[in-house]
């Protein structure tokens, strides 16, 4: 087990080589709009609220479609017993054969650890769960969670460490997520048939209101005119910053954070999951780090 003082040096090592100042995020309704039950997504200030109660969950979406890039939102996850919600912060685009990368963060009773689930979905197919504790708790403060897509990964990441890598193995024969434009998109909802404990545990209604928060709107993506018109993004010619080797690729300091978080806080791994999966799925024989 690594040891959690020198995680925190390596954090420190790693701001002190490359963080700056950060920009300010854009307001919510310069990047997103209400997508479902409008009266349960209240703007307060700089902060949105999502509300789940009994009658409604709520959600919200991007206003325009992305082909690569990086997206961030900070988020306040549901206080107290949240057994039994969900509250999701994804990317994906449209169809039966869509593509999708999903944050997931499954609500418990007070006093347990959140759990986060993530998941990539590829031509329609998902099927690619990772769980998590983290390493905070994510309720009494805003944390900051990214997705960083190019042609090369998927890479998730938790206040800027890196928590899961999908990487583009298209030369083993595996499908990659790079040509579908995708919004951007959050939900809270109740999934106590599944989320708690295997739905061993509901959803408590006499603590609703269930409300998650969120401010700092950030992306950073190449937007599509139109979702069939990918040639801005994808082009031969075209190159991005998320495209230099130097971001696409993890540094050595964040290769040293993934394999803590996936040392100390993974509880679950599909690809070692032989139950559900007898024959270990191609892309866990060739990933690294998953």
């Amino acid at each position: 087990m690594v040891g959690m003082g020198w995680f925190m040096c390596m954090m420190m090592m790693v701001c002190v080589s490359s963080c700056g100042e950060a920009a300010p995020g854009a307001k919510f309704e310069d990047l997103y709009r209400s997508s479902w039950a409008m009266d349960h997504c209240v703007n307060d200030g700089e902060v949105t609220k999502l509300k789940l109660d009994n009658s409604s969950g709520a959600g919200f979406e991007s206003r325009s479609k992305y082909l690569f890039g990086k997206v961030s939102i900070q988020i306040k996850l549901v206080e107290g017993d949240s057994a039994g919600t969900v509250t999701a912060f994804y990317m994906s685009s449209e169809g039966s054969n869509h593509n999708e990368f999903d944050f997931e963060f499954l609500g418990n009773t007070t006093g347990e650890p959140y759990i986060v689930q993530t998941n990539v979905y590829v031509n329609g197919v998902g099927n690619r769960e990772q769980r998590l504790n983290l390493w905070f708790d994510p309720t009494t403060d805003f944390h900051t969670y990214s997705i960083l897509w190019s042609k090369r990964s998927v890479v998730f990441m938790v206040d800027e460490t890196p928590i899961r890598v999908h990487k583009n193995l298209e030369d083993k024969g595996i499908p990659f997520a790079k040509d579908q434009a995708m919004g951007v998109y959050s939900s809270i909802w109740n999934a106590d048939d599944w989320a708690t404990q295997g739905g061993l545990v509901k959803t408590d209604w006499s603590h609703a209101p269930f409300i998650a928060s969120y401010k700092d709107f950030k992306i950073d993506a190449c937007e599509v005119p139109t979702t069939t018109d990918l040639s801005k993004c994808n082009g031969e010619d075209q190159r991005f910053w998320w495209d230099e080797p130097t971001v696409s690729e993890l540094s050595l300091h964040q290769n040293h954070q993934l394999i803590w978080v996936r040392a100390n806080h993974m509880i679950y791994d599909y690809c070692y999951d032989a139950a559900r999966f007898p024959v270990t799925p191609l892309e866990c024989q060739h990933h690294r780090h998953l």
